[in-house]
């Protein structure tokens, strides 16, 4: 192991079978909340977190937001992991005996349709490697949970059924973060370039920010807005960018949003995921 990396949520979580399948060379270390694995890093140099922020069918994951830009940590990297749900039980548990399935309220969310085909009620639980534990542990066969492959092999429960998302693109994007960052990369390779700003308060500011992205070409993939400091007034927006900071013309657009902008804090320049070129 060359080190340790930290994520939300209890062994078998999908966070830990992506430190697993993404890191292997690094320890996973489980954390009860996203800021508690924000603070491990911080805690520990050297060492590395990674949280979900997106997924393809239920949206973004909101506390993120808040906290990238106040965590003292960079991004260094992301990846994307598909997401497969099962079906697990006690052992000698039956498909046609479960009354009830226990799973995060986004995983129950994922796998509705096939739940409800087979007449399964979805219980809410605090997340979905926790629901394979409690369910292990209660010992009912009329009880099973919608976790990962990994949450079934950790607490001995038995497959009952495999794939059954709903939608076959339901994929997860992880990012890797770092106390102290990484070098740039090289300009000529495919990066994203993520970071907050807050517009100033003035008509159509959001519009002139974005303008110069616009006309000097640069891809905005994502644009999300988010309320701070308890005012309705105040909106502060997280993007991301397929543009290097060396960039003349990513110069040029950051050069406008400045000027439109109260505050602009950057979390990190770090390698594209192939996963983009493919889309």
């Amino acid at each position: 192991m060359t080190g340790q990396i930290h994520y939300q949520g209890e062994p078998g979580a999908f966070s830990h079978l992506a430190c697993s399948r993404f890191f292997p060379d690094h320890q996973p270390m489980p954390c009860q909340s996203f800021a508690a694995a924000f603070a491990a890093v911080r805690a520990n140099k050297g060492d590395l977190a990674m949280i979900p922020v997106d997924n393809s069918v239920a949206g973004r994951v909101s506390d993120i937001y808040h906290l990238l830009p106040e965590g003292g940590l960079k991004i260094i990297g992301e990846h994307y992991l598909p997401v497969h749900h099962n079906l697990w039980g006690v052992p000698g548990a039956k498909l046609a005996e479960i009354k009830i399935a226990r799973s995060h309220p986004m995983a129950l969310g994922q796998v509705r349709k096939r739940l409800a085909g087979w007449d399964i009620t979805p219980k809410t639980d605090t997340d979905t490697a926790g629901a394979a534990r409690r369910v292990a542990e209660r010992g009912d066969k009329t009880i099973a949970s919608v976790s990962s492959a990994l949450a079934g092999e950790i607490y001995g429960l038995d497959l009952l059924a495999e794939n059954i998302e709903d939608a076959a693109h339901n994929t997860t994007r992880f990012l890797v973060l770092s106390e102290n960052g990484s070098e740039l990369p090289a300009p000529d390779t495919p990066v994203v370039t993520s970071f907050v700003f807050r517009v100033r308060s003035v008509p159509s500011a959001l519009y002139k920010a974005l303008g110069g992205f616009a006309t000097n070409g640069i891809n905005i993939t994502k644009l999300e807005s988010y309320m701070v400091g308890g005012s309705f007034q105040a909106a502060q927006f997280y993007m991301d960018v397929e543009a290097h900071p060396d960039n003349d013309n990513m110069k040029h657009a950051m050069e406008e949003l400045g000027f439109f902008s109260e505050e602009i804090i950057t979390l990190g320049t770090y390698p594209a995921d192939a996963v983009r070129g493919m889309s």
